[in-house]
């Protein structure tokens, strides 16, 4: 039985840090592309950031370019958002995504994954 499991969300000022953190079971970690989405309140699902094996070079969302950073860890089974300067637009639920055979033009469309963990709340406020 797949597993994913996310923690690190919390309440941060504009301008903060977090770092989330996804842990996956029940799969062959390194075999499965790893994804990050995320979804505000009224909002449509979102991508955030990806990572395909084939590559191991993350993909990210314009919105989040060049302040969020997806690591993985294989030996642990678990992959990593680092967010900075975070704003209010990025409060959402994030959740952590698998999925398998995600060609690089597909990492957005959360279609593509078949296995979603629970999300963890994140809020940006003052």
């Amino acid at each position: 039985q797949v597993q994913l499991v996310e923690s690190g969300g919390g309440l941060v000022q504009p301008g903060g840090s977090l770092r989330l953190s996804c842990a996956a079971s029940g799969l062959n970690f390194r075999n499965y592309a790893m994804a990050w989405f995320r979804q505000g309140p009224g909002k449509e699902r979102e991508f955030v950031a990806a990572i395909r094996p084939q590559s191991g070079y993350p993909s990210y969302g314009d919105s989040v370019k060049g302040r969020f950073t997806l690591s993985k860890d294989n030996a642990k089974n678990t992959i990593f958002l680092q967010m900075n300067s975070l704003k209010f637009e990025d409060t959402a639920v994030y959740y952590c995504a698998a999925g398998q055979g995600i060609i690089l033009s597909s990492v957005a469309d959360p279609k593509r994954y078949a296995y979603w963990g629970q999300g963890t709340q994140v809020t940006v406020s003052s």
